[in-house]
């Protein structure tokens, strides 16, 4: 690289505009705070803790492709620098030789200032040449496309040209590495507290018997710690296949951020383990008071059985002409089931012992209704017998309220139907015709009062 003198064969023909003093002035102190900001960016870059990381690490993947090409790009960055230094301090000592400058070298300070004679050795990829040079002009981005690597021949370039491939490649190298910093300073350090948070949690998976092989959450976590363990890894050696660029399209550099998808779903498999484990941590808590509730509720269920059962036989001496259901014993497989809860208790097999007593509450639950149903079922002739003789005594205290009860005809039907109602075994088909017909029978004697209010009241009551 190298900063020419003027132009061969350039003397009174310049092809660059020549500036006079205070122009040429304002433009290299214009390229003085350029080449401040330019030399502080720079130091930045180099010392940039993301910069030192990615150089000690063992990287992979999409990372260390375009690290590598960062690397490249940042030496370029330095040899561009190294040309805009030289060609600065040349500049500036071109104009300290005299307070008045002549013609002739305001002439060479212009072509240093504005001409395209700056030669830098080709260093850059066409890639990199083209995308730092973007739209510069036709000039430019063809003198960058000449330039191969390593071995490719100079580059020509004026000082703005200069400058702004400088910012190209100074923004892409700073993008990788603010992209892979923000994600090794985001990423390790969370799946690290969810690691230790999954260590809490096999711990107190461990001590309830939650285990692998025995459990299904067991299995979970063993997926859980296998999954941080893969994460943590690839994205400490392939950070930017963690990156997800912004989509605002902006080009500042660094612009997006971690993509956290693999660690939200560990986190929250982690969380649904955590929370099948608490609900077995409550099983342990309350298994006794829970068994002993199951083993009140089959208890009421059996003293339920056994009060039918004995109905059953009440009814069948009571009542004749009459379907009585039968009435099932108590389930032998709810106690089997039971004694089962009790021994996972005893043996602190808590994971075991939930869904079993989950399963058996339902089911106890369902053994009582179905022993009261089997209650109601036996018991209804006698429940029918104890209505039909209600309404017998209460057909005879009104007939004695309008003082008919000693009339022979009603006496001799009420007489037939609580004799039928208190026989054993009582027929309760014929006792409620017995019953239906002194009902009519005193319909018809009061008939004469009803008349006058409307009706009998009493006329088709208990029709069959």
């Amino acid at each position: 690289m190298g900063v020419p003198g003027p132009c061969p064969g350039s003397a009174g023909r310049h092809l660059t505009p020549v500036p006079g003093r205070e122009e040429a002035d304002r433009a290299l102190a214009r390229l003085g705070a350029e080449y401040e900001a330019i030399e502080t960016s720079l130091l930045a870059l180099q010392d940039h803790a993301g910069r030192r990381l990615l150089e000690g690490a063992d990287l992979s993947g999409t990372t260390k492709e375009r690290w590598a090409e960062a690397e490249r790009s940042i030496a370029v960055l330095w040899a561009y620098f190294d040309t805009y230094t030289a060609a600065l301090a040349t500049a500036r000592e071109l104009r300290a030789r005299r307070r008045w400058p002549s013609p002739d070298d305001l002439a060479e300070l212009s072509e240093l200032l504005y001409g395209t004679g700056l030669t830098v050795d080709g260093a850059a990829s066409p890639t990199e040449a083209t995308e730092a040079t973007g739209t510069a002009g036709t000039t430019a981005a063809a003198g960058a496309a000449g330039a191969a690597g390593p071995d490719a021949g100079p580059e020509r370039f004026s000082l703005a040209e200069l400058v702004e491939r400088i910012n190209g490649l100074y923004a892409r190298s700073l993008d990788v590495i603010v992209a892979a910093d923000a994600v090794w300073s985001a990423l390790p350090a969370r799946i690290d507290l969810l690691s230790a948070e999954l260590q809490r949690t096999r711990s107190l998976a461990h001590s309830v018997g939650v285990r692998p092989g025995e459990h299904p959450a067991g299995d979970d976590l063993e997926r859980i710690t296998d999954e941080l363990a893969r994460l943590r890894a690839q994205v400490i050696a392939d950070p930017l296949a963690f990156w997800v660029s912004s989509s605002t399209g902006s080009s500042a550099p660094g612009g997006g951020r971690p993509d956290t998808v693999r660690y939200d779903r560990a986190a929250r498999a982690l969380e649904d383990v955590r929370r099948e484990i608490e609900a077995v941590l409550d099983v342990r808590q309350d298994a006794e008071r829970r068994l002993m509730q199951l083993r009140d509720v089959l208890s009421r269920a059996d003293r339920t059985l056994t009060e039918a059962r004995q109905a059953r036989g009440e009814v069948l001496a009571k009542i004749a002409a009459s379907e009585v259901p039968a009435v099932s014993g108590p389930s032998t497989a709810l106690y089997e089931q039971l004694v089962a809860a009790a021994e996972y208790r005893r043996r602190a097999q808590w994971h075991r012992l939930s869904p079993l007593l989950e399963s058996l509450e339902e089911r106890a639950e369902e053994e009582l209704h179905r022993a009261r149903e089997s209650l109601t079922a036996v018991t209804a002739p006698l429940a029918v017998r104890a209505e039909l003789r209600g309404r017998l005594d209460a057909y005879k205290a009104e007939l004695a309220r309008h003082g008919l009860a000693g009339d022979p005809l009603l006496l001799e039907r009420y007489d037939t139907a609580r004799r039928m109602l208190w026989s054993a075994p009582c027929d309760l088909r014929a006792a409620e015709q017995a019953l239906w017909r002194y009902q009519r029978a005193a319909a018809e004697a009061l008939a004469p009062e009803q008349e006058e209010y409307g009706g009998n009241e009493w006329e088709h009551e208990g029709e069959t």
